[in-house]
This record gives C-alpha cells, sequence and structure tokens, in this order.
C-alpha cells in the first residue's frame, strides 16, 4: 500500500497497513456510521445548493430557512440503519 507524504508517494509500513486495515474493517462493521455519513453527503449538497441564500446580501424567505433547518436536523436522533434509511428529506421551496 503507498501513502502521500507531502505530495511524495511512498510505501506504508507493515504497521501503518495494519492499522490502515483494522480501521477500515472496523468502519465497514459500524453499518449505521456508514449510512448517517451517506446520508449527511447527501444533505450537505443540497444545503451547498442553497448558502448563497445565506449571505449577507439576500434575504431569505421564511420557507427557505425551515428547509434548511430541516436539512441540518435530519440527523438528530437517529441511532438505528432502519431510521436512517426511512429518511424522507424536504422538499426545496421555490
Amino acid at each position: 500500500m503507498k501513502k502521500l507524504v507531502n505530495g511524495i508517494e511512498m510505501d506504508m509500513t507493515s504497521q501503518e497497513i495494519a492499522q490502515r486495515e483494522a480501521d477500515t474493517q472496523q468502519y465497514k462493521d459500524n453499518e449505521l456510521n456508514f449510512k448517517l455519513d451517506h446520508l449527511r453527503l447527501i444533505r450537505n449538497s443540497f444545503l451547498i445548493e442553497t448558502d448563497y441564500l445565506a449571505l449577507s446580501d439576500v434575504t431569505m424567505s421564511s420557507a427557505m430557512t425551515t428547509y434548511r433547518q430541516a436539512l441540518r436536523d435530519i440527523t438528530n436522533g437517529l441511532t438505528t440503519v432502519e431510521q436512517v434509511e426511512a429518511v424522507v428529506f424536504p422538499i426545496k421551496p421555490v
């Protein structure tokens, strides 16, 4: 396995490889965290689409404020894979 150090590709030590494999396995074993991370990626893309509306020289509608808050709150209270998979994203106001 390789790693980048200051832009230079180098071989990983056996200890680094073992740690990387252990970290990868732990991540795979924790499906909930994986699903939550994926959910956050999607949520963040929706927030990015409307970030320009949060600039100080733009007046954001209350519907858009509510939408963006709902997106930020979407992961609150999710403790099981089933809950994450059941999430329905709010509809972006026009």
